[in-house]
């Protein structure tokens, strides 16, 4: 298979003399290896809201990268932070060691939290976020001498990252059909996607907030004394964005605190203004126990995840002798300097710029461009909340994934977009920068491609 020459274009430079001449030394993730390398797309530079191929084709990024540049591509400002701090301090330990930085992002995130969240943890990733915070919650009941509770829930068609701690609560199917090892002691509730009932809801839907009521079924079968905590992800945005029910999300918390069950939300989509405001915690005003963030904590420049923990919780491991470890659970490169630098850059960014507000002020445009599709060649729903929307398809007879996939494909190609599919699902979410008319622009050329394609 041989490199298009626009590759080797983009590749002129590199210190290597000889390139190989084909696509096979990467294993890509989450990718269709084999057709992707025989139709390559891609992408080798980008600049507020556009990525470019090597070409010099202009993509117009519909989906923030991939839910995490909330402050478009190339800005300055973070780009300097993590220029300056590469020079001035590289890398740090994070065990028993500390610099500056990682103290500071800390307070500024806990800061911008929901009251009571004046701890964090960090991690690199949002998988590594969810895998700190069960960890966490299962320890804290240790802690606090309640041994028993030890069972996880969490929710089918719930993405949780891909670390087995993170498959195991997740519940999307595809994602745990290779493997066959998982935690023990976890159970799902039902997702609350219902076509027939909730199909082209603006906002969040009419129905559905009686599939809370799940949980005390759960509670019933097994004993509240022996659950650790509920995950949800406030908005499910991998699986297809899956807006939670009126009040569906505020019976799950009142369960939780009746029945003294730890509630973490998974904000890894819908931290950092995806919603329009700091955190989907704000947007429904309920307040979990742990938080977990990671996406556009710095805009996705550096590799970063991070839980918020409550007071409560983090001061339970406090009442060890001073010099024992009292979480064994850490990375080697939790809080990194370039992450921390580009995560400070990125929170004053979009401060200065009030991205949060904007995305909450686009929304009622964002709702009606997208709605604007209804009616066009093999639509089922469309959705939306925020910054975020989907457009579900009709699955192909026997080829499910299929039409979702050829579009991703001819709408880079031919339309010059870039969109997110999960299975028959296209997910939007665009940066915050985005402006009517590339929201304008990004729904018709997302029209034709419909049109244009089976």
């Amino acid at each position: 298979m041989s490199v298009p020459s626009s590759i080797k274009k983009a590749l002129k430079g590199n210190s290597y003399q000889d390139f190989p001449n084909d696509l096979e030394s990467l294993w890509m993730p989450f990718s269709a290896n084999k057709h992707f390398k025989k139709n390559p797309r891609i992408i080798s530079k980008a600049k507020g809201m556009y990525y470019y191929t090597p070409s010099g084709d202009q993509i117009l990024d519909g989906v923030a990268g991939l839910w995490c540049c909330n402050a478009g591509h190339g800005r300055e400002p973070i780009v300097e932070a993590i220029k300056k701090q590469a020079e001035e301090l590289d890398f740090a330990p994070a065990f028993n060691m500390g610099h500056p930085k990682s103290f500071e992002l800390s307070s500024k995130l806990s800061q911008i939290a929901p009251k009571g969240f004046n701890h964090v943890f960090f991690g690199n990733s949002g998988s590594e976020a969810v895998e700190s915070a069960l960890k966490i919650a299962l320890s804290y009941w240790r802690e606090k001498g309640e041994e028993s509770k030890r069972i996880l829930i969490g929710r089918n068609r719930g993405y949780h990252g891909t670390n087995f701690g993170g498959i195991s609560v997740g519940g999307i199917e595809k994602n745990r059909a290779q493997f066959s090892k998982f935690l023990p002691d976890v159970y799902h509730l039902s997702d609350t996607h219902n076509l027939k009932k909730n199909a082209y809801s603006k906002g969040q839907p009419e129905w559905g907030e009686e599939l809370a009521d799940e949980l005390d079924t759960i509670i019933e079968k097994h004993g509240s004394e022996n659950i650790a905590a509920v995950i949800v992800e406030p908005v499910a945005g991998s699986t297809g964005v899956l807006i939670p029910p009126k009040n569906y999300l505020n019976k799950i918390k009142t369960k939780c605190v009746e029945n003294k069950i730890l509630l973490i939300f998974d904000e890894v989509i819908t931290g950092f203004g995806r919603l329009g405001k700091s955190f989907a915690s704000e947007y429904f005003d309920i307040t979990p126990d742990l938080i977990c963030l990671a996406k556009g904590i710095n805009s996705g420049t550096v590799p970063m995840g991070a839980v918020l923990v409550q007071d409560e919780i983090y001061n339970a491991f406090m009442n060890k002798d001073e010099k024992m470890i009292d979480l064994f659970h850490g990375y080697t490169y939790s809080a990194h300097p370039l992450a921390c630098a580009a995560s400070l850059a990125a929170l004053k960014l979009y401060e200065e710029e009030g991205l949060f507000q904007r995305a909450s002020e686009l929304s009622k445009y964002w709702e009606d461009a997208i709605h604007s599709l209804r009616g066009e060649r093999n639509i089922i729903d469309i959705r939306n909340l925020g910054l975020i929307g989907a457009v579900e398809l009709e699955p192909m007879d026997s080829k499910p994934t299929r039409r979702a996939y050829n579009v991703l494909c001819e709408a880079f190609v031919n339309q010059k977009i870039l969109l997110r599919v999960t299975g028959d699902i296209i997910a939007l979410s665009p940066p915050l920068i985005i402006e009517k008319n590339q929201i304008d622009q990004l729904i018709e050329n997302l029209k034709t491609t419909l049109q244009q394609t089976e």
